[in-house]
């Protein structure tokens, strides 16, 4: 039942205040918050007032939200695995990954590639991954983070408790922030 578990980790309740914070941390760029699991971005998407893009959206619907995210009209969307392809969002400066395939380094690939890419006016990119400590997610993290460090890629790991404001408790999460 590893699939269950991770399941339950992916989709910790603890993780939606680590997910609002880093979101405010890029108040004024586009904004993704990618994720596997249909019921968790349904509950994102109401939380954070953001649509969702997932299979059962309708492709002139995926179009009208991916224009409107293009056009800056959306600062945030929340996507499932559709928009790991096929899908060109330069806009888009911020990535949150909340839940991914298990330890899919193809699919983090993918979903880097979605911000990771030169922005016209010289802005950086930033992805995330939100993982809850301890838990096959960590472990899962850490596998794909061992791939993209072979690719080049330099990762931060920011303790969720170094995000939470006042009064605020983050649960057992932590961040994992590409560095500069």
């Amino acid at each position: 039942e590893p699939e269950e578990r991770y399941r339950i980790a992916a989709t910790a309740q603890s993780k939606m205040p680590v997910i609002r914070r880093v979101l405010e941390r890029h108040p004024d760029e586009q904004k993704l918050v990618i994720g596997a699991y249909l019921d968790q971005l349904d509950e994102l998407g109401v939380a954070l007032d953001a649509p969702v893009i997932q299979g059962s959206t309708t492709n002139k619907e995926r179009e009208r939200l991916f224009q409107a995210f293009r056009t800056g009209e959306i600062k945030t969307l929340v996507v499932s695995k559709v928009a790991n392809f096929s899908i060109d969002l330069p806009e888009a400066a911020v990535a949150v990954q909340v839940s991914g395939t298990f330890g899919s380094r193809q699919e983090e690939a993918q979903r880097l590639g979605r911000v990771l890419r030169p922005k016209a006016d010289g802005r950086q990119a930033h992805f995330y991954t939100v993982v809850s400590r301890d838990t096959l997610d960590s472990e899962y993290a850490a596998h794909r983070q061992r791939f993209l460090a072979e690719q080049g890629y330099a990762y931060t790991i920011v303790d969720a408790a170094d995000l939470a404001g006042p009064g605020e408790v983050n649960g057992p999460d932590w961040v994992d922030e590409p560095a500069d």
